[in-house]
């Protein structure tokens, strides 16, 4: 059942797990209630994914996912025809004694033999329920798939040359997310509600680590949410995000370590930073970061 108030979607997500500030649950709330895709954008790692899969558990369908890369291209994200299966069909008529061209196309190019990637997936109902449709990291696709998603986004169909067109009979649920390695184009984001995740403040941050992060203690979760306000503030290549606070949590709770220590952290700073850079920043700033998340 989907929310019916800004207030349910937010009370809808804290059960799943997801804090949210009313900013966030008022745009998704939004996006059901006008049937508009949402495309979120922010540093990787604040939640854009997550809330797409809590999304689909609270309405109960399914959750398709088109990972975006670099070169994507239409027989990735929407469909292709499945050539071997073609071609040994093709024999099979031909042993048969058929050749009448236009029974063998027919044949040939029928739903059979198409083999449906996520944006072709999207368009259909499963149990009378309208899929969510995650495209995530639109930023790492080509600027030409953009294009494509114009029409997609327009008019919820896909048109293949040997089938004819084929529409949604209920739009799916579409969250589009972007880390902002580049911008994507105005006219995209004019067909979609936006939305920015940014980096939680310290009492959304320790909520969501004492939420995500069962049996963490009082004292480590606070000193590891202020460590890593605290070190968000440096010029690192790569700040961590609210999933690398959750892998730093937990790898600690694994040693049995209670609080911050300079052994235990430094020695398991790879879970939180990513850059051997980073990480020798941090160790050199970390007595002075240790020392303010101890006073919290």
């Amino acid at each position: 059942m989907r929310p019916q108030s800004i207030s349910d979607t937010q009370t809808a997500l804290e059960r799943e797990h997801y804090i949210s500030e009313r900013s966030l649950a008022t745009s998704v709330f939004l996006a059901l209630k006008l049937g508009r895709p949402l495309f979120l954008e922010g540093e990787p790692g604040v939640g854009k994914t997550e809330i797409v899969k809590v999304l689909a558990k609270l309405l109960d369908t399914r959750l398709i996912r088109l990972q975006c890369f670099e070169g994507l291209d239409l027989s990735s994200a929407v469909y292709e025809w499945d050539y071997a299966r073609q071609m040994l069909q093709i024999r099979l008529l031909e042993a048969s004694g058929e050749r009448e061209q236009g029974k063998v196309k027919s044949e040939i190019y029928s739903a059979e033999f198409l083999v449906k990637r996520p944006l072709l997936q999207a368009l259909e109902l499963q149990d009378g329920k309208p899929a969510v449709l995650l495209i995530d990291e639109l930023d790492r696709a080509d600027e030409e798939f953009e294009a494509f998603l114009l029409e997609f986004l327009s008019d919820w169909q896909v048109s293949i040359p040997e089938l004819g067109t084929i529409c949604a009979a209920e739009p799916p649920v579409v969250i589009i997310t972007s880390n902002r390695t580049r911008e994507i184009h105005d006219a995209l984001k004019r067909r979609c509600l936006y939305h920015w995740i940014d980096y939680p403040d310290y009492q959304k941050e320790l909520r969501i680590v004492q939420r995500k992060v069962p049996g963490v203690p009082e004292l480590l979760s606070r000193q590891v949410v202020a460590f890593v306000q605290e070190l968000r503030k440096l010029e690192l290549y790569k700040a961590p995000g609210v999933a690398e606070t959750l892998d730093w949590a937990s790898a600690l709770m694994a040693l049995d370590v209670t609080s911050l220590e300079g052994g235990a952290m430094e020695d398991t700073f790879g879970a939180l930073l990513k850059y051997q850079d980073d990480i020798v920043r941090a160790r050199g700033a970390a007595q002075d970061l240790l020392a303010k998340a101890q006073t919290v």
